[in-house]
């Protein structure tokens, strides 16, 4: 009777100490990376938001630079299309703040008559405080309602921090901004120096496709935005809603937060129609109603229809994943985010099967070019190249 041979255990190798203090070394350093992460998140934030605004207004002063200056003095070109954006924001302000005063004006001197309307139950907010006792409501729970209302004053300080704060993350993101406009051409320029000449070619084809994605989303979702309050101001100005102005603003400024925008502010600008009579309600509902599949189905395709291609699934996923990240400002940079990974992944695609492509094509699908006797070529006869379709 024969036994099948068996090998000796092998003694196993000690793990050298170098490798030990190489993944202690790579372990430390990623959570020192992730506690630098959580501590500069606002710095951080601000970097993103400046660098999306920067490559929103790249092109413009590209423009500029090449029309007017002869395609030089590239500071005066960032200066003057800074210049030009300060001006128009500063022009916005005024003309939505003088509104803003003279309406809120009209409510202060408003308030104690409705107040007084709405305790008696006459007007149509007293009829509806009385439809659903809400007045008696408050009077069983006036002892509650005082402690809120004094509540509300002790955060006073922390409201003036949280106002100084804006007005310095606004500030540093313009700043910073204007800096990354100005020496953008020089810092890509000197990254894609560190590749190969092909590499780095390619690597300025994939950028310019992602800077077109951001500013078409972005100027697009803009001038959605200010057609959507601007209708809507129009509307319950015909009406006769008071602070149609104020309900316009809030409506354009919703809007500018996807799928979810025109629906929050058409709520209010529905409730304050029915709160002046029954049938501004129901014609600002129409409006409204008539208005969203007019978005949808025309101003959003024209408008994104060659820069940002997402399908709706990609878009629902972007804005959930950036809302539970950075709250509005992810939502409202979800999208321009998800194209830009997009173009990365499609060109990786295009470069696996061939060769780069020669023009932007954001979105658009590519099929292999056949030489005649089967063979995928390109045009520079390589196997497997490929080219855009259109």
């Amino acid at each position: 009777m024969t036994y099948p041979l068996v090998d000796p255990p092998r003694a196993r190798r000690p793990v050298p100490v170098r490798t030990i203090l190489t993944v202690i070394g790579l372990v430390l350093a990623t959570a020192l990376l992730l506690y630098l992460v959580i501590q500069t998140r606002r710095v951080l934030t601000w970097l993103v938001v400046a660098a999306f605004f920067a490559v929103a207004l790249a092109p413009l002063v590209g423009w500029v630079q090449r029309r007017l200056l002869g395609g030089q003095r590239r500071a005066l070109a960032t200066f003057l299309v800074f210049l030009v954006v300060f001006l128009v924001l500063a022009g916005l302000i005024t003309a939505f703040a003088v509104p803003l005063v003279n309406e809120g004006t009209k409510l202060a001197d408003q308030l104690p008559g409705q107040l007084a309307d709405a305790r008696a139950g006459r007007g149509p907010i007293g009829d509806l405080l009385q439809r659903f006792h809400v007045l008696q409501w408050v009077q069983n729970n006036q002892d509650r309602i005082s402690s809120f209302a004094s509540g509300l004053t002790a955060p006073a300080a922390s409201v003036l921090s949280g106002v100084a704060s804006a007005v310095t993350g606004t500030v540093t993101v313009l700043v910073l901004a204007y800096l990354m406009v100005l020496e953008g051409p020089n810092v890509v320029e000197g990254f894609t120096n560190l590749f190969s000449r092909q590499t780095g070619e390619r690597i300025r084809r994939v950028g310019h496709d992602c800077a077109k994605s951001v500013t078409g989303y972005l100027s697009g979702n803009l001038l959605i935005s200010v057609i959507c309050g601007g209708l809507t101001w129009i509307v319950l100005l015909v009406l006769g809603v008071p602070f149609s102005g104020l309900i316009g603003l809030f409506v354009g400024l919703a809007d500018l937060m996807p799928l979810v925008g025109a629906t929050i502010g058409g709520v209010v600008a529905v409730a304050a129609g029915f709160i002046h009579s029954t049938t501004a309600g129901i014609v600002v509902l129409a409006f409204f109603l008539l208005y969203q599949q007019l978005e949808n189905h025309l101003l959003q395709p024209l408008i994104f229809r060659r820069t940002v291609q997402l399908n709706p699934l990609t878009v629902i996923v972007a804005i959930l994943i950036g809302v539970e990240l950075l709250g509005v400002l992810g939502a409202l940079l979800a999208i321009p985010v998800a194209s830009m990974i997009q173009v990365i992944l499609r060109d990786v695609w295009d470069h696996r099967r061939g060769r780069p492509k020669d023009e932007p094509t954001v979105g658009e699908e590519r099929e292999p070019v056949g030489d005649g006797v089967g063979n995928v070529t390109g045009d520079d006869g390589r196997l497997g190249a490929t080219r855009a379709s259109s």
